[in-house]
C-alpha cells in the first residue's frame, strides 16, 4: 500500500490532517478506519483548531506509538528508544515544513472561508496542508 497516496486521498475526502495520516496506516497499526478516525479526530487544526502541534504530525505520532511505542513503564530503554524516534520525526518534519505548530505553518496563507483566488489577490499563499499530510506520511513510513 502506498501510505502517502492514501493519506492524500483521505485528506481530499475531508478527513482532517491528523485523521488522513493516521487512517492511511490502519493496516500497520491494527485498527480499523472508524476507530483510527475517532482516535485521531481531536488533533486536526493543531489540536481541535487551537493552532498548536500540526495535526499531520500528531496523527503520525499516534501511529508511531501504536506500532513502535512502549507499554512497560518499567522499561526505560524502550521509552528512550521511542522518544528518539519521536524526536527524529519532529526534526525531519520541521526541516521539511519549517515549523511544528499549525499557527506557524499557516501564517500568511489563505484562511478558511476564503477562496484560493481571493487569497491570491490579497498576496496570501495557498495552505500547505496537503503537502504536510504527504510529508508526515512519508517520514512515518520511513520510521516504521
Amino acid at each position: 500500500m502506498d501510505h502517502v497516496k492514501r493519506a492524500q486521498e483521505l485528506f481530499l475526502q475531508k478527513y482532517n490532517c491528523a485523521q488522513a495520516v493516521a487512517c492511511a496506516f490502519c493496516d500497520k497499526a491494527g485498527l480499523d478506519q472508524d476507530a483510527m478516525a475517532r482516535a485521531s479526530s481531536s488533533f486536526g487544526g493543531g489540536m481541535g483548531g487551537l493552532g498548536e502541534v500540526c495535526g499531520a504530525m500528531s496523527g503520525a505520532l499516534l501511529v508511531l506509538g501504536l506500532v513502535r511505542g512502549y507499554a512497560d513503564p518499567e522499561d526505560p530503554e524502550a521509552k528512550k528508544a521511542h522518544y528518539e524516534r519521536v524526536k527524529a520525526f519532529g526534526e525531519r518534519f520541521r526541516e521539511a515544513g519549517g515549523a511544528l505548530r499549525c499557527k506557524e505553518l499557516l501564517e500568511g496563507t489563505v484562511p478558511r472561508g476564503m477562496t484560493p483566488e481571493e487569497g491570491a489577490q490579497k498576496g496570501l499563499k495557498p495552505r500547505p496542508c496537503p503537502q504536510l499530510v504527504a510529508q508526515a506520511a512519508a517520514i512515518l513510513e520511513e520510521l516504521l
